[in-house]
């Protein structure tokens, strides 16, 4: 009995070292995820906030957008006056310089006229002055004859001494007889040429009188042409300065847009950087408890982590609020952020069944690893392999984008073992 007694007793005292040293053990697991537990509490209701956040990012986008559209639309109104402009003053300016043309055409024509007319009345005044001379001659030779009247050319004749004498005489009345027609024939020419002279001057002077009314008449066209241009090119300036101010207003709003997008950006980076740093947080407090992370068995299959360029965890699985229409809310991998182009590699070696593009998964790869083991990669700008092929562990398959249901550039992972999928981080950590 007391032999059973001892055993008994020995068998409670075992079976309490042993629950002692289990209890301890849970503590030490307890002790080494409650940053993570802490992580997850807080992570939750920042990623909560985040989510909203970016909602209204992305509805301020759109506004920027639409905003962005209307300024294209502005500029290109803008630029279209400025060239219609441009255009019309240089067609008015083409036909001013046409006019001017014109008109300094028209002052030369004027000045050789009033060159030519007073070169012909100098010529008329000349002509006027030959026949009051040649009229003066004529009246003195014509009251010469009158005065002499008594003596013919008969006494002339005979009152030569000699045949001589009355050759000279003969010839002496023929050239007088000659000399007073010739005078005759000059006075008569020279009114013609008088009468010519006042027909080309008063032919002239009507020409002068046309050309410059030529001339007033182009220069109220000149005149008209620069007021039309004056009138335009206000008005061209007016709609210029209008569509100006207009495009000034909307740049000034999207500014502002720009500057509320900026500081909510900037408040989601300190969100996640607060995240990164209770992450970090977390795994050092799992080191010190002895408890570094130690990947659960996937059979045979040994996981990476697939973005090698990035550790930062944006969305966890399990339940969650959809970030956007047409995501699901229970998320059946993990969101890695980074930038669009970030290198994607296969989180472990095996055949790539499904190389494709879907509306929802954007650009996604899943490669089967065997013993009903499968990863998939969603949401890539690009894709590396194709189906059939066989990959290794760590080899590149694609890259990060943000194609199909994304809010922005991410690699959504998943893996999938017997047909249901599980929480990655169970399996592999950046």
């Amino acid at each position: 009995m007391r032999s059973e007694s001892f055993n008994i007793k020995h068998k409670s005292i075992r079976s309490l070292r042993i629950g002692a040293l289990i209890a301890a053990a849970l503590i030490l697991v307890f002790s080494a995820f409650r940053p993570m537990s802490a992580y997850s509490a807080y992570g939750d209701q920042e990623i909560s906030d985040s989510k909203q956040k970016i909602k209204e990012n992305r509805e301020k986008l759109n506004e920027i957008k639409s905003q962005t559209y209307e300024v294209d639309a502005k500029l290109s109104e803008l630029n279209k006056l400025k060239s219609d402009a441009a255009a019309y003053i240089t067609k008015l300016d083409a036909e001013l310089t046409g006019v001017g043309a014109e008109i300094d055409k028209l002052q030369n024509q004027i000045t050789d006229l009033e060159e030519l007319i007073v070169q012909t009345e100098g010529e008329l005044s000349d002509a006027q002055a030959e026949e009051e001379k040649q009229y003066a001659s004529m009246k003195t030779r014509i009251k010469f004859m009158y005065e002499h009247s008594n003596e013919n050319i008969l006494d002339v004749l005979f009152g030569s001494e000699t045949i001589a004498d009355l050759l000279n005489r003969t010839e002496y009345i023929q050239n007088v007889s000659r000399y007073d027609r010739d005078k005759l024939d000059e006075f008569i020419a020279l009114k013609e040429a008088i009468a010519s002279k006042k027909e080309d001057l008063e032919s002239e002077m009507d020409i002068l009188e046309q050309t410059q009314a030529e001339v007033e008449d182009r220069k109220a066209s000149l005149e008209k042409l620069q007021a039309d241009k004056k009138k335009e090119v206000s008005a061209y300036n007016a709609r210029i300065a209008s569509a100006e101010s207009e495009l000034s207003s909307m740049q000034a709003d999207m500014a502002n847009i720009q500057a509320a997008i900026k500081a909510e950006e900037n408040n989601i980076a300190a969100i996640e950087a607060e995240i990164r740093r209770q992450e970090e947080e977390a795994r050092k407090a799992a080191e010190a408890a002895g408890k570094a992370f130690t990947p659960m068995s996937a059979g045979d299959v040994s996981f990476t982590w697939p973005c090698p360029g990035s550790g930062r965890i944006t969305s966890y699985f399990g339940d969650r609020e959809s970030p956007t229409e047409g995501a699901s809310s229970n998320h059946k991998g993990i969101d890695v952020g980074a930038p669009t182009g970030t290198g994607i590699v296969a989180a472990a070696g095996g055949t790539v069944v499904i190389a494709t593009y879907s509306a929802s998964a954007g650009n996604y790869v899943m490669i089967s690893h065997g013993g009903g083991v499968y990863s998939v990669y969603m949401h890539m700008s690009s894709i590396a392999v194709s189906k059939g092929q066989t990959v290794s562990r760590g080899s590149t398959i694609g890259a990060v984008g943000s194609t199909g249901y994304s809010t922005g550039p991410h690699l959504h992972f998943g893996i999938r073992i017997n047909g249901s999928y599980v929480n990655p981080l169970n399996y592999t950590r950046p």
